[in-house]
């Protein structure tokens, strides 16, 4: 038998001491006892049976352990993800309930929810890119960042690819520099799909070279859907009701340029579970690798005695003064 614990020196104080006030007690009694002429042999097998489940509840503290060792490996392993999310006003459009931006902020938390062991830093982005939440492990508060975005945070208009690209691609290259190992990496661009910029190609190319997985999801539907402004709806120059409709195709382009995958959420379909199922594919690198003994523990058997024991304690009394 091997003991997997150790007491700690705090442990070893609290427990002379308790060691201590109960020697102490048992004096008493059996000072008491004698200056009462009686005996003391009922004393001795109650303190003989506190004392044999008081050690065997310390055993099972300690985790026993028994057989032989196993040496088991055990490799941790984790991607960097960036999430790169549309926040120009055609994401405030109600095709999809309550908006395309509200139903884009309820799912990013499941996907965070399942990626928990991995990097995740987030980017908004209208025609130009701002850095929400770099890259960190902490569900916590990239939570509270999908929680706070809202169109309008950037003063841009329309809706342009490229820069938001092009700073997931600097953060991650970022990344690889300031750690030991190299992990894989992935970026997922979110959006209605209307790109108004010229240089998205040219940096499609560059995500594919540095081996960066892109997967796009588009948001709305084809039919589309009015934006909301002041108290009515957005208007153009001759006074109509602008209507936004996804735009799947440049979504789809950039996917296949970089050899990912294209998903959409729409009236028809939520691609989200597939979403998830696809990022899980890819293996994550090595992180951090450790080699760990196992044995079995059979603290348990110790702790079920003492438990007996101490009901048997409980149930079966004796008479310490007779009168």
């Amino acid at each position: 038998m091997e003991l997997a614990k150790s007491f700690s020196y705090t442990e070893i104080l609290l427990g002379a001491v308790f060691i201590a006030l109960y020697l102490l007690y048992i004096l008493r009694v059996i000072r008491t006892m004698r200056s009462l002429k009686q005996r003391t042999g009922s004393f001795v097998y109650k303190l003989a049976l506190r004392s044999l489940y008081f050690g065997l509840i310390l055993i099972a503290f300690l985790m026993p352990t028994f057989g032989k060792k196993t040496i088991k490996e055990i490799k941790a392993k984790g991607k960097d993800i960036y999430l790169l999310v549309d926040i120009s006003k055609s994401m405030d459009a109600n095709d999809i309930q309550p908006s395309r931006l509200e139903k884009v902020k309820y799912q990013l938390k499941s996907i965070v929810k399942a990626f928990s062991s991995d990097r995740i830093g987030l980017i908004v982005f209208s025609s130009d890119a701002f850095l929400q939440c770099p890259l960190t492990f902490d569900n916590s508060a990239l939570f509270l960042f999908i929680e706070t975005m809202r169109t309008g945070l950037t003063s841009a208009t329309g809706t342009d690819f490229y820069p938001a690209l092009k700073m997931a691609l600097e953060k991650l290259s970022v990344s690889d520099k300031n750690t030991a190992q190299k992990t894989s990496k992935l970026i997922l661009l979110i959006s209605d799909g209307e790109d108004f910029g010229e240089e998205t190609t040219s940096i499609a190319d560059e995500i594919e070279q540095n081996d960066i997985k892109l997967f796009t999801l588009g948001v709305g539907t084809e039919e589309g859907g009015r934006i909301p402004e002041g108290t009515g709806y957005k208007r153009d120059k001759e006074g109509k009701e602008v209507i936004t409709r996804l735009k799947s195709e440049p979504l789809k382009k950039l996917a296949d340029m970089t050899g990912g995958k294209y998903f959409e959420i729409s009236d028809k379909r939520n691609d989200i579970n597939r979403l998830i199922q696809a990022i899980n594919q890819i293996e994550g690198e090595t992180l951090e690798t450790q080699t760990i003994q196992a044995a079995d523990n059979k603290y348990y058997y110790f702790l079920a005695t003492a438990l007996f024991l101490m009901v048997l304690d409980v149930l079966f009394t004796v008479k310490l003064f007779r009168i």
